[in-house]
């Protein structure tokens, strides 16, 4: 599966995790192409922020709501709950705080979505077993010194991270390096063989208070009575 037909999957994945009408931002919206389709297919509030300021240029040419800006820095100047849905499609690995970012995420949308490559893949395994090499393959196509990927991880990394975040992932969705698409469960030995790419839904653990009966005391004239 080559890159452009890659990302395309990747689009049409996101697409349907999205209620119409939603509002939503996409973090390293490039040119704008996501979300136009999203404006155009779901009717979605579409806003976006890109780090190229060409590429942010190209969007707002189209007609597109889109600002320059660096995520890493200007997430905080969204207020919390702004968005329906947070998109960061095929960017976490080249975030310099993946951590900080999931959380920025989910401050300012009510859910989100993120998608990466999974370094746990089969053929990168075995690239760096048989040629102790950084590997190059569909879905990580640059080499080592020309890569914008700083952070590499596997799905399991990612499901550990969550977990660490109490944050529920509500689905998960993987690709195979053939464009074949399957639900992610929890048997993290095929499943970080078989995905080339990961998509989540993402939102954060809502815990009900713990309630503790309290003893009541009922005093009468000499004696008290508890129930």
């Amino acid at each position: 599966m080559n890159k452009i037909k890659s990302i395309r999957k990747d689009w049409k994945l996101i697409e349907s995790l999205i209620s119409n009408n939603a509002k939503l931002l996409d973090v390293g919206c490039g040119e704008g192409e996501l979300i136009d389709q999203l404006k155009k297919n779901i009717n979605a509030n579409t806003h976006g922020i890109e780090i190229t300021s060409e590429l942010a240029k190209k969007a707002i040419a189209k007609g597109l709501n889109v600002i320059h800006g660096n995520a890493e820095k200007d997430l905080a100047q969204y207020s919390k709950q702004s968005f329906d849905y947070v998109i960061l499609s095929q960017t976490l690995q080249a975030m310099m705080k993946p951590k900080q970012i999931l959380t920025e995420l989910l401050r300012i949308g009510n859910r989100a979505i993120v998608s990466f490559p999974n370094f746990g893949h089969w053929k990168i395994r075995l690239q760096l077993l048989f040629t102790g090499r950084m590997p190059v393959t569909e879905g990580l196509p640059f080499a080592w010194y020309d890569t914008p990927n700083i952070h590499f991880f596997t799905i399991k990394d990612f499901q550990d991270l969550c977990s660490e975040m109490n944050i529920k992932i509500e689905r998960s969705i993987g690709l195979t390096s053939k464009g074949k698409q399957f639900e992610i469960n929890n048997n993290f030995n095929s499943t970080n063989l078989f995905t080339s790419e990961a998509i989540f839904l993402l939102t954060y653990q809502n815990f009900e208070p713990i309630k503790i009966k309290s003893t009541k005391r009922i005093f009468t004239k000499n004696s008290a009575i508890v129930s």
